[in-house]
């Protein structure tokens, strides 16, 4: 691949979702697009099923990695269909599916969209209590346009209450530290920035959004439980982060970050 080096000017200054990064050179092959986004097991506010619409949000963003979640496996509701399969079909990117549990004559869980090819794959459950969803962690290893190795990470955490949450963020986090990689977590956490379950992620993780804007729900979004986390901090500069709605494809507003991964040691 050939590289390319932007040069970006104090023009571009911070407001919520740019840093300004003065006269500096960025190396093209080592920026990542990422986004995560929560589609709804594929059922749109209308009521229908528009992939289309779905894929579209997708494609405009131009992401290279995307955290799905929600994610139907050929169940009833979703009418059979293999949703990330047919979203990369539709996206041009390489569909992954994670189960978290049986459902509906089907599966459900998480889901990657790469515009890599996966160098490994690995499913992790998550502590889920009596009674509740199964939540899991899905893990993609790529190699970037500049040759190095990163981990990236779709999850979605319990919905129903924070004790379930804190367990599943602890359990995370021991998952990150056991990844000897620059890494990226990417997902629903049902979790706001200042509760006790993003304390133990911010601990390791930093945040793409320097702002928390809000990304529930879509059509006027008041609170921020939809992330793109990284670590460790010192590998990764962030160019980019901003919200995107859509207020028909899904409940959950698409979150997207550009991060540059920096060299080993600088």
């Amino acid at each position: 691949m050939r590289k390319m080096t932007i040069l970006l000017s104090c023009t571009l200054l911070w407001a919520g979702t740019f840093k300004a990064l003065c006269q500096e050179s960025i190396d093209s092959s080592r920026l990542v697009r990422l986004m995560t986004f929560n589609i709804y097991h594929g059922e749109t506010m209308k009521g229908d099923f528009d992939l289309d619409l779905i894929a579209g949000v997708i494609r405009e963003a131009d992401p290279d990695l995307v955290a799905l979640q929600e994610v139907d496996f050929r169940t009833k509701r979703a009418r059979n269909m293999d949703l990330v399969n047919e979203l990369g079909n539709r996206t041009g990117l390489l569909p992954l599916f994670g189960r978290a549990m049986y459902f509906d004559g089907g599966e459900y869980g998480e889901g990657i969209l790469s515009k890599y090819s996966f160098l490994s794959s690995r499913n992790h459950a998550l502590p889920a209590g009596e009674g509740k969803e199964p939540r899991s962690a899905l893990e993609v290893r790529v190699i970037i346009g500049s040759g190095d190795t990163i981990a990236f990470v779709g999850t979605h955490f319990d919905h129903t209450g924070e004790v379930d949450r804190i367990e599943q963020a602890t359990r995370v986090r021991e998952i990150l530290e056991g990844i000897d990689l620059p890494v990226v977590l990417a997902g629903d956490l049902n979790a706001r920035p200042g509760s006790r379950t993003m304390e133990i992620l911010f601990s390791g993780l930093r945040p793409s959004s320097g702002n928390m804007a809000p990304t529930i729900p879509s059509d006027g979004p008041r609170a921020k439980i939809d992330y793109i986390l990284y670590g460790p901090p010192e590998r990764w500069r962030v160019l980019e982060s901003r919200v995107i709605c859509d207020s028909v494809a899904s409940d959950h507003c698409a979150v997207l970050s550009v991060l540059e991964l920096l060299p080993a040691g600088q």
